[in-house]
C-alpha cells in the first residue's frame, strides 16, 4: 500500500513539475488546502519549537497554511512526435515563510519538449520559470532542497542504469515592500543575480532499492558585489543521497555556505540533514506513517548554532471507501549550542472523507482537533495550542 501511495505522489509532482506528458489541448492542474482554524485558546494558532529547521517538525497535520498552486497547461504533439508543452501557474500563499508572501505570484511560465531527440524518447528539455529540485518530507512539510527559478535545463537523459537531470536556474527577484519588515512580495522580478547548476543522477538500481544522488553549486553574477554585502558568500555547494526501498526513504544532505538551497550564499555556515520516512500496513485498512529527521546547522555563532531533532507518527485506518481517522503525534527538539534548548509537542485527531479509502486519496475533507505545546527555553515563552478546524485538501 505504502508503495504505490509513494508512486502515485511522484506521478503528481511530476504533473505539476511541467514534465508528465498529456492529451492535446488544454489540461488544468495543481495543489491546494484551504479552511478555517478556530483558536481556542490566546497563545498559538500554531505548533512548533522556535528555531526548528525541519518544517513542521512536530507534524503537518492540523498545523498547516491555508495556500494553494493552479496551473494550465497547452499540450501539442509535434509531427515527429515530440510533446511539447506551455505552461503556466500561479499560486497563493497565506503566510511570509512561503514564497510569495500572501500575495499571488506567477510562479511557472515555461515550455517544454519530450521526446526532441530520437534517441532519448523520456527526455525533457524545458526553458523558462518553473518548479525545480524540490523533494519534500511529507509528515513535516519540509522541502530539503529548493531551486525554484527561472533558467533552463534538461531532465531524463537515460544514462544506461541511470538517469541524468540538469539544469541552470536563476533565482527569481522577489522585490521588497512598502514596509520594510515585509519582503518577496509576489515574486514577479527578473533574476536576483544568484544562480545554480543543479543536477540529479537517479533511478540507480542497487539490489531492491533505488539510489539518487544530487550535486549542487551556487554562485553570482559579476554585477554583485558580495564583499558589500556583510555575511553574504560568492559560493555555496550542496551534495545529497536519498535511498527508497519497500516504502521508506532515507535522506542524507549536506550544504555548505547554504541549507536548503545555494542560493541562499550564507557566509561561514553549513548543514547537516538526515530524515527516515515510510509506512507500514497492519492490515488492508489501517496502517502507520511515519518521519523521524535530525538538522545540524553550523553558523559560526553559538546564538544561531543548533541541531533540531524531531519524530512524526501517524496511525490511520479507513472505514469504508469514503471516511477514515487519522491520528498523528508528533515531538521536536531544537537544542543550541549555548545550552538552551526549546521542544514542542503535538496531536491531532482528523476525520476525513475522500474520494477514495486510502490515505492518498484526494480530494479529502478533513475535520480535526488540534492540542500541542512549545516550551522555548530561549526566550522563555510557553505557549499552549488548542485549535478545531476543518480544511479540503486536494491535488489534480
Amino acid at each position: 500500500m505504502k508503495m504505490k501511495a509513494l508512486t502515485v505522489a511522484m506521478a503528481a509532482a511530476m504533473a505539476m513539475s511541467g514534465n508528465a506528458i498529456a492529451q492535446d489541448g488544454f489540461s488544468f492542474s495543481g495543489y491546494a488546502r484551504y479552511g478555517a482554524t478556530y483558536q481556542a485558546n490566546e497563545d498559538s494558532l500554531y505548533v512548533g519549537p522556535a528555531g526548528e529547521l525541519n518544517g513542521r517538525s512536530a507534524g503537518r497535520l492540523g498545523n498547516e497554511y491555508n495556500g494553494g498552486e493552479f496551473q494550465f497547461d497547452y499540450n501539442t504533439t509535434a509531427a515527429s512526435g515530440a510533446q511539447w508543452k506551455i505552461g503556466v501557474m500561479l499560486d497563493h500563499w497565506a503566510a511570509y515563510d512561503w514564497w510569495s508572501s500572501g500575495d499571488v505570484n506567477l510562479k511557472k511560465a515555461f515550455a517544454s519538449g519530450t521526446g526532441i531527440f530520437a534517441s532519448q524518447p523520456d527526455m525533457t528539455v524545458w526553458a523558462g520559470r518553473d518548479f525545480h529540485q524540490r523533494p519534500q518530507t511529507n509528515l513535516m512539510d519540509y522541502f530539503w532542497m529548493t531551486h525554484d527559478g527561472q533558467g533552463g535545463g534538461f531532465d531524463n537523459l537515460d544514462l544506461g542504469g541511470a538517469k541524468m537531470n540538469l539544469g541552470f536556474v536563476g533565482q527569481v527577484d522577489c522585490g521588497s515592500h512598502p514596509d520594510e519588515d515585509v519582503n518577496g512580495v509576489g515574486c514577479h522580478g527578473n533574476d536576483s543575480g544568484v544562480y545554480a547548476i543543479t543536477s540529479k543522477l537517479h533511478s540507480i538500481e542497487v539490489g531492491a532499492a533505488t539510489v539518487d544522488f544530487y550535486a549542487n553549486y551556487g554562485f553570482t553574477s559579476k554585477a554583485i558585489d558580495t564583499n558589500e554585502d556583510e555575511g553574504m558568500a560568492s559560493s555555496a555547494y550542496q551534495l545529497a543521497a536519498n535511498v527508497k526501498m519497500a516504502g521508506h526513504s532515507l535522506v542524507v544532505r549536506y550544504s555548505d555556505n547554504a541549507q536548503d538551497s545555494v542560493f541562499d550564499l550564507k557566509e561561514d555556515y553549513s548543514a547537516l540533514f538526515v530524515h527516515m520516512e515510510g509506512g507500514f500496513g497492519f492490515s488492508e485498512r489501517s496502517g502507520m506513517d511515519y518521519g523521524i529527521g535530525y538538522q545540524s546547522v553550523d553558523a559560526n555563532n553559538d546564538a544561531e548554532d543548533r541541531v533540531n531533532y524531531n519524530v512524526v507518527v501517524r496511525p490511520h485506518i479507513s472505514w469504508d471507501d469514503t471516511h477514515s481517522t487519522w491520528l498523528e503525534a508528533g515531538y521536536s527538539v531544537v537544542d543550541y549550542d549555548e545550552g538552551s534548548k526549546n521542544s514542542a509537542w503535538k496531536l491531532t485527531l482528523s476525520q476525513n472523507m475522500a474520494v477514495g479509502p486510502h490515505t492518498w486519496s484526494r480530494p479529502m475533507l478533513r475535520f480535526y482537533a488540534t492540542v500541542g505545546n512549545a516550551d522555548n527555553k530561549n526566550d522563555g515563552t510557553d505557549l499552549d495550542t488548542l485549535t478545531l478546524g476543518a480544511m479540503w485538501e486536494a491535488w489534480w
